[in-house]
């Protein structure tokens, strides 16, 4: 496979590699995401799991339980934001698209979870928006 596309946090302490191009990549508006980037959204780029291979800082790599059906996980140095796995979608890797370093080889395809976006933010695309995740 080709080199992929690259990624690492804030602190540069953990970097990995996600081959791909991505599957697809979407603005998620759940509370969940909201907390963890503190933003209106977070951007994910979905990669099959055996994609995606940390290539530097494995032993900085935390993660946190935050539903019975969802992981994140993010560096435990800076705080960084870097990957998402849910039960809903096994054997995918949900990328943090803000800390990739290239481009993840697909347009953004749409918003998530707009069900429950935060009240002060305005979608202004026309973009597909779907109330929960499909």
């Amino acid at each position: 496979m080709a080199e992929g596309v690259k990624g690492s946090c804030l602190c540069g302490a953990i970097r990995y590699q996600a081959d791909g191009p991505a599957q697809f990549m979407a603005n998620c508006h759940c509370s969940r995401c909201r907390k963890q980037h503190g933003a209106a959204f977070a951007t994910y780029a979905a990669f099959p799991e055996a994609n995606v291979k940390i290539t530097g800082g494995e032993d900085q790599l935390k993660t946190y339980d935050s539903s019975p059906t969802a992981k994140r996980q993010f560096c435990g140095s800076c705080g960084a934001s870097l990957f998402s796995i849910n039960q809903a979608m096994p054997g995918m890797v949900f990328v943090s698209a803000g800390a990739l370093d290239d481009d993840p080889g697909v347009p953004l395809s749409g918003h998530i979870f707009v069900g429950s976006k935060a009240p002060w933010y305005t979608i202004t695309d026309n973009l597909p928006q779907h109330e929960e995740f499909t």
